[in-house]
């Protein structure tokens, strides 16, 4: 039986994948993108295209690493997750039993599964505080607990830039006493389990010396200022820095590995990290017909309607319908992903089997991005023969 016939997959249509990202970087739209393509475990496409560093010439390698930006929300929620199952957190906690600043100003009724949700009310926007504040877990958590939400818990869908994170970072620490750095949990418990080599949270001296500088192909108005999106790219790489939504370094192999524990129900070469029955029950649509409020600049820039937010505990879910979205309008309901601004993506598809993690320089606007990645899904959907 020849590789077509066993994955299921017709390899010339999966070849317009290659094609398309190239005609992408030859237009100028990005500058190089990094992907891998799985069915059933196996895969079935794994590549580099175009440039590192466009404005030095530097081609792209599958050495190369990334800023992982919020695709990092995942590994952080894995942690999370994993948490759960133990025992140490559950999903209707109140924030305020582990960290009791939480107990007061309108706080009292967050729970762990609104910051998974993304319903807790705090702060969406990165908070404006000092940078030794922003990149550390526990003085990040304080500042946000001596705010008053945006509203209420539950009420409203309003995507968490950094700050839903920081909290559940400081709720894994706090639940083992605080015996470790939020780095420390993740390194040993996530990354060296599932021989992630290349992963790390902040800047790691061998990491950064194959770092793919941040850099925008973007000059409109978008959900981020251009000038933003590149101060990101710096912050990730200060010492010391713990930012648990996104300030993460990773490579396409390793992001591939994390994809295919989700995609095997939480284990991967003998490890496991979560149980299938929290994959499946965390992949369901906890949010409904609300939309996402971070998208609302969209009907102004784009002209695009409110959709729905399908998000679940901790991944974003596909649903049903003709909808804006990293996932394939093709790709069945239960599917579920993570992506970050502009430039990254991971999607699994259990139903059809299939695996897709996506790595990019040159940053797109943020709908541009979610089109580029829907486009993407679209050609690897569409491949399959069965």
């Amino acid at each position: 039986m020849d590789s077509s016939a066993k994955l299921g997959i017709d390899h010339q249509r999966l070849a317009r994948l290659p094609a398309r990202i190239d005609a992408d970087i030859a237009a100028g739209r990005y500058n190089g993108a990094a992907v891998c393509v799985s069915r059933r475990g196996v895969v079935a496409y794994r590549g580099v295209h175009g440039y590192a560093d466009r404005a030095n010439g530097r081609t792209l390698g599958f050495d190369d690493t990334f800023v992982s930006f919020s695709i990092g929300k995942q590994f952080t929620n894995v942690i999370v997750l994993n948490r759960v199952e133990s025992g140490a957190l559950h999903l209707d906690m109140q924030v305020g039993d582990l960290i009791p600043e939480f107990r007061t100003r309108g706080m009292r009724g967050i729970k762990l599964w609104h910051l998974l949700t993304h319903t807790s009310g705090i702060q969406s926007t990165i908070p404006a505080v000092p940078l030794e504040t922003l990149i550390d877990v526990g003085k990040l958590t304080a500042h946000i607990a001596g705010q008053r939400p945006e509203t209420r818990p539950g009420e409203r869908v309003n995507y968490s830039i950094i700050a839903a994170h920081a909290v559940l970072a400081e709720m894994v620490k706090r639940a083992e006493g605080s015996r470790r750095s939020f780095t420390q949990i993740l390194n040993q418990d996530l990354f060296a389990p599932l021989a992630m080599k290349n992963t790390a949270m902040g800047p790691r001296d061998d990491l950064i010396a194959r770092l793919c500088p941040v850099s925008t192909c973007y000059t409109e108005a978008g959900m981020f200022a251009p000038e933003d999106v590149l101060g990101v790219g710096q912050v990730v790489t200060l010492p010391g820095a713990e930012i648990a939504a996104g300030g993460y370094i990773t490579c396409i192999d390793d992001l591939h590995r994390f994809a295919l524990m989700l995609r095997n129900g939480g284990e991967l070469d003998g490890v496991r990290l979560l149980s299938p029955r929290t994959l499946a029950y965390c992949t369901e649509n906890f949010t409904g017909d609300k939309p996402n409020a971070l998208f609302d600049y969209a009907a102004d820039t784009r002209g695009w309607e409110p959709w729905p937010a399908n998000i679940g505990l901790g991944f974003f879910v596909r649903g049903k319908g003709v909808l804006p979205g990293p996932m394939s309008n093709f790709s069945s309901p239960k599917s579920f992903c993570g992506w970050g601004a502009g430039s990254t993506c991971f999607w699994i598809d259990p139903e059809l089997d299939l695996t897709f993690a996506f790595l990019s320089t040159g940053l797109m606007e943020e709908t541009y991005h979610i089109e580029r990645l829907q486009r993407l899904a679209d050609l690897v959907v569409t491949s399959l023969t069965d």
